[in-house]
């Protein structure tokens, strides 16, 4: 399915020499961009009331072409976790469809958690959004919205702290819409607007090889995180059903050439299912698969969503995993679990309204 017809125009997806070019179309000096792109990215302005610093020719354009423009994500929903530290918006798109977006606070930093398809095509059967099945694309404007709305959050909650990091890691495989993806994150990161580090944006995929191959070429600035979750295709395979299409073997090769070409590291991802994945015997298999490689793991203890029915590795299994890896000499983190009482964790992000769950 298509993106929609508006995407050519969302403020939010237009990056800088494009906007100059918009205004010199409309018969604005192009001039006027670095206010306008510092307004969207760097101020965390609602577009509410027009900026004092703007001069009469842009507020004039904005007044005749821009605000219509500006925003095309319809907040349906607001839910704070519980923890005190995550915060979790539903937005609507144009076609009604709805994605969420999630906003994480940490010390002296906040991490949002994007999301970049209404929907996911890759099928993975633990994961809320894979269950929902694939809608659409979405656009730059509306991956660089999701940002935006969480700095203003940020900038509401933080007492200061700043959002700092992002993660591709929402609804959607990011590498399944790179061309949208990439754009956003061109955007995002810009020094004229926020500015946001590449060394601090992750982009997750679950083994999209094409797109990870075509990352490495383009030696994009961004982090890498693989999901990885079994170390055999017919395992694999029963997770993830991309893995029928892209092996074990074409992921791994794939991630070497990433590493080769780059220079950078991989981030490597395993849900710990309780009695599927989480057994030292496992642990060393995996160590086996990814030893010798630049790359970091991360494990999380599954997520609980309503369509799988498997169970989170107990504490216990999740540090005698982590410590088979980190005795064959692997960097390896068990990730923090944000979120779980609002449907804010990893794999339990789903387009439903929970107010008042």
């Amino acid at each position: 399915m298509s993106n929609p017809t508006a995407s050519g125009s969302h403020l939010y997806g237009i990056e800088f020499h494009a906007l100059e070019e918009r205004l010199k179309a409309d018969g604005v000096n192009p001039v006027h961009a670095t206010a306008l792109f510092r307004s969207l990215h760097r101020d965390a302005w609602d577009g509410k009331e027009v900026p004092e610093e703007w001069l009469p020719p842009l507020r004039k354009w904005w007044e005749a072409n821009g605000a219509a423009d500006l925003k095309q994500l319809q907040q349906i929903d607001y839910v704070e976790s519980a923890d005190g530290y995550t915060r979790k918006l539903l937005l609507q798109l144009e076609n009604k469809q709805e994605i969420e977006t999630v906003l994480m606070g940490y010390r002296g930093r906040y991490t949002a958690c994007l999301s970049s398809q209404a929907g996911c095509a890759m099928g993975c059967v633990f994961c809320a959004t894979g269950q929902m099945g694939f809608d659409r694309h979405l656009t730059a404007g509306e991956i660089v919205e999701q940002v935006a709305r969480a700095r203003q959050l940020a900038w509401q909650f933080g007492d200061g702290e700043p959002l700092r990091n992002l993660v591709l890691m929402g609804m959607g495989e990011p590498l399944h819409n790179y061309d949208a993806v990439m754009k956003a994150l061109r955007i995002v990161s810009d020094q004229r607007g926020m500015g946001i580090a590449p060394s601090k944006i992750t982009v997750s995929t679950v083994g999209v090889v094409p797109g990870i191959r075509r990352f490495a070429d383009e030696k994009q600035p961004f982090h890498l995180a693989v999901s990885l979750h079994a170390v055999t295709d017919e395992e694999r395979t029963a997770l993830v059903p991309v893995n029928a299409r892209w092996p074990l073997s074409a992921l791994m090769d794939a991630c070497r050439y990433y590493m080769e070409t780059t220079g950078r590291r991989v981030l490597f991802g395993w849900t710990l299912i309780h009695g599927k994945n989480d057994s030292v015997e496992t642990a060393g298999k995996v160590a086996d698969l990814i030893k010798g490689m630049d790359c970091h793991l991360n494990l999380i203890r599954l997520n609980p969503t309503e369509g799988y029915e498997g169970t989170a590795s107990q504490e216990e299994a999740a540090e005698k995993f982590q410590k088979v890896i980190q005795d064959a000499g692997i960097p390896c983190t068990i990730r923090q679990r944000r979120g779980i009482d609002v449907a804010a964790g990893c794999g339990q992000l789903k387009a439903a309204n929970r107010k008042g769950q």
